[in-house]
């Protein structure tokens, strides 16, 4: 039997050298729980040789998790139900429209009140943002912070303001994401019932992860992408013991949502585009370049989300960030919003060439902008939204070199890829992209290239993804991120809890 080979670690600055220790064999791993059927097949081969089926980890699946995980899935459907009348209902008051959808109604808005909503965007959600962080110091309402370097523990209060007024602001046109709030309220439905029936930390923290990526697919319509996103982008394990409860999670969460929402494809109506050999070798030549792209608009992400402001000044950075949003809105409206229609446009293939290298080149921009003015919100939509455009932009140059392909085929394939580089997550990035357009299987060849490349260059030049980037510092940089955040006063009177 060959040796595991060798593991090292470092003790004051010293390499050391671990024993060398065998792996157990197949036969010796114990299988946890135990399957109902002992008796083994005729192979005589356990399924205990099966790495991703050999046991729960530190997680136990038990009968109480499993009611826990349904009830997550409910609690993460309904309050992405209530998330999305919030932010429909805002955005018909906001631009003056009952019927269409969200592009229509900007489109036939006078530029004077797309500029006045914006900016009373950023005024209702500086105040707004400004008092909550003051009256709820050191409690967590991020996610992907809390799954990756804590016990997974969220504040219900901070989670609930910070997601209503994060779709309030969408719905009034900021450039930011409306998964936001129902991912982030799954995520808080899940603390808080691990905390009330006494969870593990792991528990907890797989729980939390599943009711996240259920928050997603409620409001999209993609419980096979949720559960994904849940293993791959949030728990980082695509085994079994993780899956199942995600994907159950998801299914459920996405059944609730449709007491109110669609049970459609998110974009209606786009082709089932036929695959073509110039797409595959144009897939192979766009994939690292979307990758370059991806890293670029990442690192943006990373340098906004630290140099937030904070005190006083966030006040006003909103109303300062989403007026400039509504002055560039009065040329391209197709920026106001998360983007949705942006890419639906893309992918039915509507557009110019100096309008998609537009909508490519400002959206990215004015996502970090509205960002890094102290707004929450999401970046699923505005980085799909940005793959998209992208991908159509490219497409319709090579197609001035290999003429015959459509350029929503092309903006699918660079939807697909900019997502899974983004989110360091291809898998993801790929069924989400298929859940979201109820298409793209003719394209899977080019889109499965182009993804692979973008998500290796972007894995390998840099390694961060549009979440990874967002996270608050630690140590020092925590504690002067939250001084500067807060008053010296506030800090000696406000409790710190968590």
């Amino acid at each position: 039997m060959s040796p595991r080979p060798l593991r090292y670690g470092l003790l004051g600055g010293r390499q050391l050298v671990a024993e060398k220790i065998p792996p157990r064999p197949p036969e010796q791993r114990v299988r946890v729980p135990a399957p109902l059927i002992r008796r083994r097949l005729g192979s005589g081969r356990g399924a205990t040789e099966q790495p991703n089926a050999v046991g729960d980890g530190d997680a136990p699946l038990s009968v109480l998790v499993w009611v826990l995980i349904a009830l997550t899935g409910v609690a993460a459907g309904l309050l992405g139900d209530l998330m999305m009348v919030i932010l429909f209902s805002v955005e018909h008051l906001a631009f003056g429209y009952h019927t269409g959808d969200f592009a229509s109604g900007v489109e036939h808005a006078p530029g004077w009140r797309r500029i006045a909503m914006l900016a009373l965007a950023g005024l209702l959600g500086g105040v707004a943002w400004y008092l909550l962080r003051r009256y709820t110091p050191g409690q967590r309402s991020e996610v992907d912070d809390a799954v990756w370097s804590g016990d997974a523990t969220l504040s219900v209060p901070r989670s609930m303001g910070t997601s209503v007024i994060s779709e309030v602001v969408v719905g009034m046109g900021a450039s930011l994401g409306r998964e936001a709030a129902p991912k982030l309220l799954g995520a808080a439905s899940g603390s808080l019932l691990a905390r009330w029936t006494g969870l593990s930390a792991a528990q907890q923290r797989l729980l939390v992860a599943c009711g996240a990526g259920a928050g997603l697919a409620a409001v999209y319509n993609v419980p096979l992408g949720g559960a994904l996103f849940t293993a791959e982008v949030l728990y980082g394990s695509v085994t079994l013991p993780v899956v199942l409860p995600a994907l159950v999670c998801s299914w459920i969460a996405t059944l609730t949502a449709q007491l109110y929402l669609p049970a459609h494809a998110t974009y209606l109506d786009v082709p089932d585009y036929p695959f073509a050999s110039s797409q595959l070798v144009w897939a192979v030549l766009a994939g690292p370049v979307i990758g370059l792209v991806a890293v670029g608009f990442i690192r943006l992400i990373g340098w906004v989300s630290v140099h937030r402001p904070a005190g006083r000044t966030a006040l006003v950075a909103p109303l300062a960030a989403f007026t400039a949003l509504g002055l560039l809105a009065l040329h391209y409206p197709q920026l106001l919003g998360n983007g949705k229609d942006m890419a639906h446009d893309v992918f039915l293939g509507s557009g110019g060439l100096l309008t998609l290298f537009a909508l490519f080149t400002l959206k990215p921009l004015v996502t970090a902008l509205c960002l890094g003015s102290g707004a929450s919100g999401g970046l699923f939509t505005p980085t799909l939204s940005t793959g998209a455009v992208l991908g159509g932009f490219l497409g319709m140059l090579w197609s001035l070199v290999w003429p015959g392909a459509p350029v929503g085929a092309y903006a699918i394939i660079g939807a697909a890829a900019t997502m899974g580089a983004g989110m360091q997550a291809p898998l993801a990035g790929l069924v989400l992209v298929v859940e979201l357009t109820h298409s793209g299987f003719p394209l899977m060849l080019p889109m499965i290239a182009a993804t692979a490349l973008a998500t290796t260059v972007a894995r390998y030049l840099d390694g961060y993804s549009i979440y990874s980037a967002r996270l608050s510092p630690h140590g020092e940089l925590a504690g002067a991120a939250q001084r500067r955040e807060l008053d010296q006063t506030d800090l000696k009177r406000a409790p710190q809890r968590r």
